[in-house]
């Protein structure tokens, strides 16, 4: 869906450690513990061009890969083509300063098969005196964990204020740890001149479904009610933008509305910060849940533009609507849901970010267990074990109208049959009914 369509193995010696994704699959579920932490570390600086503009490019990166066959290398090319425009989408018009704030986001790239990749990225400005350019920090990986990745690039940028040959060393440890299973830690060592060999833990949520999540980000910038207007379009796949200035915003919050959805998994183009140059995108007919910066805002109501819900992130409120959101969601649902999550919003300062995450993400699983929670009774096994599922039987099983009216428009979508379609493969949980 995006512009990078890359699949560069992430084990060169050994590629039966990579897991093959298929379309719509999350990654923190496909690649388990045991995985490596990252593909590649690369630095992106801005280069002056003739014209005077800035250009991102790729200044380091490693580790160096040697011996690809040809169609690796082809792909390992197209990767590191995207990454620099995801590491600053916000265009070419740079100026060296003295001061800037640091900040933390994240990129998604879609490979052909569906399968993504996560860009983590921290942007900063390298010490030393007198003004100088921001430059990026960006670390590839098949890993769905954003806590854990914000860990890793502290460690790497306190390194950098000390020395570039000081992030080798640690990433290199890095490299060769497992990838912990949920709830475990690993111990990388890792020494820094002067202040001699440090332990440094990373630890994996206990729920993996909840490890690139933050709740409160969302919560913080929008009502309940709009919230759940949010959820309503995205469960029947509709056209999202949401608009913030800052690029964590942006990341932090469309990556927690993506969430929203599990079990299910949002299939379709799906950027979380829209670099400058692909702003296009919002012209496609297709779904898709983007990012763009406020102040593209303009340009973006300027393209002719199918129907879409555009969020304001800066002032908590919806800019443009299809105007039938109210009615999407049976409303006793919606209102269990509006509790729910009231409460957790009186309360927000005695909870943990992880107590946010489970409060909100229960909210909206109990949502579809109780709307689509019987749909194994609905799949029929043959002798050789394939699975069919009885669409009309399991929407006539619903007793309630307005529960009824809403699934039937529900299993039209993308995410319900790529679910179904799993469902249909896996028989352990209604074994013995036929």
């Amino acid at each position: 869906a995006t512009e990078g369509k890359e699949e560069a193995s992430a084990a060169e010696n050994n590629p039966s450690r990579v897991p093959q994704g298929k379309p719509g699959e999350r990654s923190s579920v496909l690649y388990s513990a045991g995985q490596f932490f990252f593909e590649y570390l690369v630095v992106v600086s801005l280069k002056k061009m003739s014209d005077g503009h800035y250009e991102p490019k790729i200044t380091y990166q490693f580790p160096k890969r040697e011996n690809l066959l040809k169609g690796q290398k082809e792909e390992e090319e197209r990767l590191l083509q995207a990454i620099p425009l995801f590491c600053f989408p916000d265009g070419n018009n740079w100026a060296p300063v003295t001061e800037f704030t640091s900040e933390t986001f994240s990129f998604v790239l879609t490979n052909v098969d569906g399968s993504r990749k996560i860009g983590y990225c921290r942007r900063l400005l390298p010490s030393g005196r007198g003004v100088r350019l921001p430059e990026v920090f960006c670390i590839i990986s098949c890993l769905g964990c954003f806590g854990l990745f914000s860990k890793i690039l502290d460690e790497v940028e306190k390194r950098r204020q000390i020395s570039m040959a000081v992030i080798y060393p640690f990433m290199q440890g890095l490299r060769e740890s497992p990838f912990p299973a949920p709830g475990k830690t690993v111990t990388i060592k890792s020494f820094i001149p002067e202040s001699g060999t440090e332990l440094i833990k990373l630890t994996r949520p206990v729920d993996a479904h909840l490890e690139h999540v933050e709740f409160q980000a969302l919560l913080q910038r929008l009502s309940p009610h709009l919230i759940l207007h949010i959820f309503a379009s995205a469960v029947l796949e509709r056209r999202l933008i949401f608009l913030a200035e800052e690029l964590s915003v942006l990341s932090q919050c469309i990556h927690a509305v993506a969430a929203l959805l599990y079990p299910f998994t949002w299939a379709h183009t799906y950027i979380p910060v829209v670099p400058e140059c692909l702003l296009d995108t919002v012209c496609c007919p297709t779904p898709f849940m983007v990012g763009i910066q406020m102040r593209h805002l303009e340009r973006v109501l300027d393209q002719p533009m199918e129907e879409a819900l555009i969020v304001d992130l800066c002032k908590g409120k919806i800019l443009r609507a299809v105007g039938d959101e109210e009615e999407i969601l049976p409303i006793k649902l919606q209102n269990e849901m509006l509790t729910s999550l009231n409460r957790h919003n009186n309360n927000n300062n005695i909870h943990t970010s992880e107590q946010v995450n489970t409060l909100v993400s229960e909210a909206f699983v109990q949502f579809f267990v109780r709307t689509v929670g019987h749909y194994a009774l609905h799949i029929k096994w043959s002798k050789n074990g394939s699975g069919t599922f009885q669409e009309r039987a399991f929407c006539k099983a619903i007793a309630s109208k307005t529960n009824r009216k809403f699934v039937k428009k529900f299993v039209k979508t993308n995410m319900f049959s790529l679910f179904i379609e799993e469902a249909e493969k896996s028989r352990i949980p209604q074994e013995g009914k036929r």
